[in-house]
């Protein structure tokens, strides 16, 4: 990554570190409840599900220190939304913002939800950028069609066309050990604080 500020490569290198701090954070302080479980799971699932589907067509680049794209895939997810990792991601720390936050007053659940969020969003709000000035000096006026036709983040109702990439579930595994990891963990820290009242 040339022409690139240090400060924006070691966010984009750091960025699983970065985002592993309010997931901490709400291990630490949450206080889940039976309904807050429930409601937060889902969301947390649907996040993850919605990650190994875009892990099956983009592969293991996603774990890359650097920016890299070997293809500008515009098949599967990434014909409704330009970074549904992200996305995905997002979801799924709603999702367990919901379910470690629901023993807690207004006040906390704000607080610990916008820590959350907002953390995703900084770090999100840094690297897209690069990744896609990458993408646009590799790809050019490809990736540009692209872009304008797919959003970066809120996805389209219908698949965008034309549509480049071949899903490959056998990448998943690979790619995903560390999320599949983190996912257990917050899974087991749920149930361990369910068990001990929050």
């Amino acid at each position: 990554m040339t022409d690139v500020p240090r400060w924006q490569e070691n966010v984009f290198r750091n960025r699983g570190a970065l985002l592993t701090l309010p997931a901490l954070a709400l291990v630490a302080f949450g206080r889940p409840t039976a309904r807050s479980v429930a409601l937060g799971l889902p969301v947390a699932l649907a996040g993850e599900a919605l990650r190994c589907w875009a892990v099956g067509y983009s592969g293991v680049t996603t774990r890359a220190d650097t920016v890299t794209a070997p293809a500008l895939v515009t098949a599967g997810p990434y014909a409704y939304v330009r970074n549904p990792l992200y996305v995905g991601n997002f979801l799924t720390a709603l999702g367990f913002s919901i379910a470690f936050t629901g023993g807690l007053g207004g006040r906390g659940r704000a607080t610990m939800t916008a820590l959350a969020l907002g953390t995703m969003l900084g770090v999100y709000a840094t690297i897209v950028p690069l990744e896609e000035a990458y993408l646009g000096k590799k790809f050019g006026p490809a990736f540009e069609e692209y872009a304008r036709r797919v959003p970066r983040l809120v996805p389209l109702l219908q698949p965008a066309e034309p549509q480049h990439g071949r899903y490959d579930p056998s990448v998943i595994a690979k790619a995903e050990t560390r999320t599949f990891a983190t996912f257990g963990a917050m899974l087991a820290a749920l149930v361990f604080k369910l068990r001990r009242g929050g």
